[in-house]
């Protein structure tokens, strides 16, 4: 999973890639240390061309958590094209995560 913590940066990673998963959590966030490596496995085992980014809204990007309307923790959202295709936050599940990618995904092959 790539770290960001600048608008910028995430910006360009967005425009440039054409399929990303973003997840805003924390480093004190137990929930969001659990689904990383779980988002991680999944991203590499069925959907390869998926970016996998991580925003530590705790540390040094909660200026770009703030600006994004992230306040709570963790927050997944799936970006297709540069456009935010679904969001999931605090109560969600790997299955959920994996249902919303599966066939805009599918069409980007």
């Amino acid at each position: 999973m790539k770290n960001v913590c600048s608008e910028e940066a995430l910006s360009d990673l967005l425009e440039s890639s054409a399929a990303v998963l973003l997840l805003f959590g924390g480093a004190h966030c137990g929930v969001c240390q659990a689904i990383k490596p779980q988002l991680e496995k999944l991203a590499s085992e069925e959907y390869p061309r998926l970016v996998t980014v991580y925003i530590d809204c705790q540390k040094a990007a909660a200026p770009l958590c703030a600006a994004r309307g992230i306040f709570s923790l963790p927050v997944v959202q799936l970006w297709f094209g540069g456009q935010r295709f679904t969001e999931f936050a605090r109560v969600f599940s790997i299955s959920d995560v994996r249902a919303a990618l599966e066939r805009p995904y599918r069409l980007l092959e």
